[in-house]
């Protein structure tokens, strides 16, 4: 059963996310990016106009180039409110997402506690890369970065959050640990994990493909966006902003979830209910 916020703490966490979302939305506009939101938040933004009532975070894409700008413009513009985390800003963290954190706040989710890097509440970002037409290429490209993914995952983290119970999660984190010792034995390093998953994210750099994704997900097949459904974008009401989402909004979520609309029962209501959560300061 999954766990849930008491309601005046959720709305503060969902407030507090809006203001990042407000920020990056406001650089983004100025400089002419290119962004949408994704996944839940799209649902959200269909069937509530806003968060999923019980929601914990917002996901937004961005194609390579204007991510690669962002991250450039943000260490600029909004360094002194946030940080940039990912990867290559810190070896510690085990993802390929990246995440726009606001300073001085803590947000550990229960699957990031053995990461050592500092966690603060945010933005999620996914970067798209263009993916092989071909079907077989295209097949390889998304195993080979789901592969190196993982491996980075194992390498910074021993025991990763499981889905599994039971003696089945218990073999798997013994799997686990041992690969995670013989990624340090064999002194692999994270950076090296991480440049080997993005250079097979980038295959196709340059090159005019028929689908743009963010391959080292969960599944590599969750984020992919055909380029000729997902343009022009729409904005639309997302709480107090109106937020960019794909053309083929609804095809995605229903490829993606089935009947969006439906709400879920309690027990499969998904949150990132944290380990440890901090507003800042002047919050508690």
């Amino acid at each position: 059963m999954p766990k849930f916020y008491e309601p005046e703490v959720l709305k503060q966490l969902q407030s507090a996310e809006l203001e990042i979302l407000k920020d990056f939305m406001d650089l983004c506009d100025r400089h002419g990016l290119v962004y949408f939101g994704i996944a839940g938040t799209g649902i959200g933004a269909i069937r509530h106009q806003g968060f999923i009532p019980w929601d914990d975070d917002i996901d937004v894409a961005m194609p390579r180039q204007s991510f690669d700008q962002f991250v450039r413009l943000a260490k600029e513009k909004l360094g002194d409110r946030y940080r940039v985390l990912n990867a290559w800003t810190d070896r510690r963290y085990p993802l390929m997402t990246t995440r726009l954190m606001r300073r001085g706040t803590s947000f550990i989710e229960h699957a990031m506690k053995g990461a050592k890097c500092p966690c603060g509440i945010f933005l999620d970002i996914y970067v798209l890369d263009p993916v092989a037409d071909n079907r077989l290429a295209y097949e390889v490209q998304s195993w080979e970065a789901w592969f190196w993914s993982k491996l980075l995952i194992l390498r910074c983290m021993p025991e990763p959050y499981l889905f599994q119970t039971g003696w089945k999660a218990r073999m798997i984190l013994l799997i686990c640990r041992l690969v995670h010792v013989v990624l340090r034995l064999l002194r692999i390093s994270p950076g090296r994990l991480r440049d080997r998953c993005d250079r097979v994210c980038c295959r196709y750099e340059g090159k005019k493909t028929r689908r743009i994704a963010f391959l080292p997900d969960t599944s590599p097949y969750w984020n992919v966006f055909d380029v000729n459904k997902l343009y022009p974008l729409r904005r639309l009401p997302f709480e107090n902003l109106q937020l960019y989402f794909p053309n083929n909004l609804e095809e995605r979520l229903t490829e993606q979830y089935g009947d969006f609309m439906q709400l879920p029962p309690e027990d499969r209501r998904k949150t990132h209910y944290p380990y440890r959560l901090r507003f800042g300061k002047d919050k508690k």
